[in-house]
This record gives C-alpha cells, sequence and structure tokens, in this order.
C-alpha cells in the first residue's frame, strides 16, 4: 500500500513541479473548467502516467525539485507552506495544509472520483460556468466500510484525524444497518470538507452476508485487522479486497444494496457535495435545482424531492450515481452505481438572522447531519 501511495504521490508532484510542461492529455472525464475544490481553485487534469518508481525516474524529475519530502505531518503540524517547487504558484486544492502528503492524498482521490463520475463533472462545469472566476465550494465528502476485520469507521477516519479532524456526532440508520459519524475539519481550516464515514453493521446481517463480507475483509486483514492505513486503498480507486464475484455480489444486494456498493468500490469516495449556499449564481438549492435539470439534463435521486430537515435549516438533493462497468473474478460485466455528486444548503440559524450577508460565515449556519435527509441520499447508489 504505501509503495502504490508514493508511486501516485510522485504522479501528482510531477505534474506541477515542471511548469510550462503539460502534465498528459485531458480526458473528457475532468472538468474542463478551473473549478474550486474545497473553496481553492484547481485546474483538474490527469497526471502524467508512471507505473513503476524506474517510470518516474526515466522522466529525469530529479528529488532536488522538492522543497520538502512528502511526508506524513502530525496534526500538531498544520500550517500554511508551499511543498513544491510551482513557481510561487500553488495548484494543489488544498494549499492551507501543511503536509504535502495529506494534499497529494486529497488531489488523488479526486483525480479517480472524477474520472468515474461524469455527472459530476457535468454539474460542476455547469455551475462553474454560471459563476466565472469564482471557485465552487464543498460541503462534504463521504466515504463507505465495512464494520468488521478493521474495515470499518476507524480505518476509514484515521487518516483525517491524523491531520487534525475531530469526530463529532454518531448517526444511526437501523433500517439500513448502518451507523456513521461525521468529521469536522481542523480550525482554521473552513476551506476544507467535513467528511461523513458510515459503516455496516455487519454482524446485523444474516450468517451467509457476514460469511461472504468477512471473507473479502479478511484477504485485506491478513486474517486479523487491517492496517490503519488499508482505507488509502481508495486513493487509488482501488479495493483492499480480492475482486468479488458475481455470485457474491448478487447474494449481498439482495440482502443490502449498501453491503453490495462496498464490495465493489471499497473505500473509494462514495460522493463529494457542493455547498449551495456559497454559490454566487443561485439564490437557493431549489433554483440550483431546476436550473440543473432543466438546462444541464442532470437526474437526481428521489424524483428530484428535496430532502429537509425537521428544523428546516439542512437541505439537500443528490443526483442518481453514474453505472461503472465492473468486471467481476469470473469475466462478467455488467453495468453497476458507482459514486454520484450532493448539494447541500445551511441556513443561517435564527440567533445570526440580524447579520449583514456579508458578515454570514460558515459557523453561522446549521451544522452537522440529519438521518432523515442522509437516509434517503444513501439510496443514490441502489440499481434501477
Amino acid at each position: 500500500i504505501i509503495y502504490r501511495i508514493a508511486n501516485v504521490t510522485m504522479q501528482l508532484a510531477a505534474s506541477r513541479v515542471l511548469p510550462g510542461t503539460v502534465s498528459g492529455a485531458r480526458s473528457s472525464s475532468y472538468p474542463s473548467q478551473k473549478i474550486g475544490i474545497f473553496g481553492k481553485s484547481f485546474q483538474a487534469s490527469r497526471p502524467t502516467q508512471f507505473t513503476t518508481l524506474e517510470g518516474f525516474k526515466s522522466q529525469r524529475i530529479k528529488l532536488q525539485q522538492f522543497n520538502e519530502v512528502s511526508t506524513l505531518h502530525s496534526r500538531s503540524s498544520l500550517r500554511v507552506v508551499s511543498s513544491l517547487a510551482t513557481g510561487g504558484q500553488q495548484d494543489s486544492a488544498f494549499s492551507t495544509v501543511a503536509s504535502p502528503f495529506f494534499r497529494t492524498t486529497l488531489d488523488a482521490m479526486l483525480q479517480s472520483y472524477w474520472e468515474k463520475t461524469p455527472t459530476a463533472v457535468k454539474a460542476v462545469n455547469f455551475l462553474q460556468e454560471q459563476q466565472p472566476g469564482v471557485p465552487i465550494a464543498y460541503d462534504h465528502v463521504a466515504l463507505r466500510s465495512f464494520g468488521v476485520n478493521g474495515c470499518g469507521l476507524e480505518a476509514c477516519s484515521k487518516f483525517w484525524l491524523d491531520h487534525g479532524y475531530t469526530r463529532k456526532d454518531m448517526l444511526l440508520f437501523p433500517g439500513k444497518k448502518l451507523k456513521a459519524y461525521w468529521y469536522s475539519p481542523p480550525a482554521g481550516h473552513d476551506d476544507l470538507p467535513r467528511v461523513f464515514i458510515s459503516e455496516l453493521c455487519v454482524g446485523d446481517l444474516s450468517p451467509e452476508a457476514q460469511d461472504i463480507i468477512k471473507k473479502y475483509t479478511s484477504a485485506a486483514s491478513g486474517g486479523g485487522d487491517a492496517s490503519p492505513y488499508t482505507a488509502l486503498n481508495g486513493i487509488l480507486g482501488a479495493t483492499p479486497w480480492p475482486t468479488p464475484s458475481h455470485e457474491d455480489y448478487s447474494k449481498l444486494a439482495e440482502e443490502s444494496e449498501y453491503a453490495a456498493w462496498t464490495l465493489l468500490n471499497g473505500f473509494t469516495l462514495n460522493h463529494t457535495t457542493v455547498s449551495v449556499h456559497k454559490l454566487k449564481c443561485y439564490r437557493d438549492i431549489t433554483s440550483m435545482d431546476n436550473a440543473l435539470i432543466t438546462e444541464a439534463g442532470i437526474q437526481f435521486n428521489n424524483d428530484g424531492k428535496l430532502n429537509i430537515s425537521p428544523d428546516g435549516g439542512l437541505i439537500q438533493s443528490s443526483t442518481v450515481a453514474d453505472n461503472r462497468e465492473f468486471t467481476f473474478a469470473g469475466g462478467e460485466q455488467l453495468q453497476l452505481p458507482g459514486a454520484y455528486i450532493e448539494f447541500a444548503e445551511r441556513l443561517v440559524l435564527p440567533e445570526f438572522e440580524h447579520l449583514a450577508p456579508e458578515d454570514v460565515q460558515e459557523s453561522h449556519r446549521r451544522e452537522g447531519f440529519e438521518v432523515g435527509n442522509a437516509d434517503k441520499i444513501f439510496e443514490s447508489t441502489n440499481t434501477r
């Protein structure tokens, strides 16, 4: 895992440290605009493809081009630095976080996500065209996990906790046999997204379903608990366990759509979420959704109905997940749901409604998540 992470770190770094060079042909599956990832301006592009460390060296890129080594920093080391020699320009979407490892890992997660989620690319490009020069801000990202063999919440959250995130409220979804926590970014880094991580309560499933899941998670963990950083397989869009069989997938799908999706997709990003109240081009989520449906042709989950918290302060919607072609262990190929994009509007809390719009900060708005909203949004990946 560490070897693969190091390899991708160098791929992404190579696309930044050589000013004036082309980092690779732009794919139509990446956002074409200079978009804002979590509040920062970022030009999404495919990195130069190196498959081995030797391939990286053959490009004659030397370690001297780095100002700092991309190593894991503790949460106490968060501060503003420039980690790569970019001629004074910082292309990373996460330039406010000190650790090059942290920024590069997040960039890699997004590279994989954009590639596999054309609807997200289409939606973000459309919104960016409505507000040229103003980056799109993001509310949160989400991951799914299995609560067994160290492949659950603890594995998925460690990366974030080690970089200053704080675990917040627990949410329970008895009907779907899930639990979740959300995590807030480090103080003073409001440009970073919240993180929502859910976990399937494997012990609540049938014995047959439990055995299927454990067959794969135990392979990822070597029979015990998986490495705390097993979840970083997701930065490459890979799964930490062997390719599943179609039979195993089908049996899980009969009992839990969530289980079947996670078996195929592992720890890759399940979705990203646009922060609607930070848009300059639409007054609210209703007007934005209507534009995405009528002008951009975006298909929404739940027939386009909004998910509204009981207090009315959190309003969310989500698209239908994009189908991807999956190849099973036996060679069978099927088009099945992958990732999607969500939209969230957080209203100003009653006690701060007297503030002028320009004085409203994120802390003045409705915080946290809502079980009823999230329960419906989970269904964006249901097979249709």
